[in-house]
């Protein structure tokens, strides 16, 4: 199924989940090491580059991902939750969403700031305008520490979502991970279903 349902997710939301968490690694890996003091400047200049690229991407698809909880139904919390679980798992899924925004705007605003006046380009294809925000090393500097704070701030959130999954999935054995690992088949499909099974079988 495309959409949610009231057992699970739907396999919109489940690309967009997957692709998201793929992009923010690939991201914050490259963002390591394009930090490196002995890196050979050519190289450097396309890890920005990249690193600006996949950004944008992510944050194109973040915008989608937000939308899309918002219009969205949502599927009924695992029945293993409790009431306090379940206000948890709302507040970090608001958490992610919201940081997932800030970050790449983070990070255009720094690429808008810098004096150094770079453009942008979208994997060689476009380049992107900045944001109009005033260029000066004090401004640079300021969403530079603002864009890696949020990235960290998004790292422990991610980490902290990961390994409450992984508790679901190995000690309480519940549906929380698998859910997000395939879609769901709503209730009223499986009724559907199995009428079709019962009629096969009749005849």
């Amino acid at each position: 199924m495309l959409r949610n349902s009231e057992d699970g997710f739907g396999a919109i939301t489940i690309i967009l989940h997957w692709t998201l968490a793929a992009l923010i690694l690939g991201l914050m890996l490259i963002g390591i090491l394009m930090r490196r003091i002995e890196i050979e400047p050519s190289l450097q200049f396309s890890l920005y580059q990249w690193h600006k690229s996949f950004g944008f991407t992510t944050m194109g698809l973040a915008i989608l991902r937000a939308a899309w909880w918002f219009v969205e139904r949502h599927p009924q919390p695992v029945a293993s939750l409790g009431p306090l679980e379940r206000t948890a798992s709302r507040l970090m899924h608001r958490a992610l969403i919201a940081i997932g925004l800030l970050v790449p705007l983070a990070g255009w605003a720094v690429a808008s700031a810098s004096t150094l006046d770079i453009p942008s380009f979208y994997f060689n294809l476009v380049a992107i305008p900045h944001l109009p925000l005033p260029k000066s090393d004090a401004e640079e500097a300021f969403w530079t520490f603002a864009h890696a704070a949020l990235a960290y701030v998004m790292l422990g959130l991610i980490a902290a979502h990961a390994a409450a999954a992984l508790f679901h999935h190995i000690v309480r054995r519940d549906a929380v991970l698998t859910r997000m690992l395939h879609s769901s088949v709503d209730a009223s499909d499986r009724a559907i279903e199995a009428a079709d099974d019962e009629t096969v079988v009749r005849r």
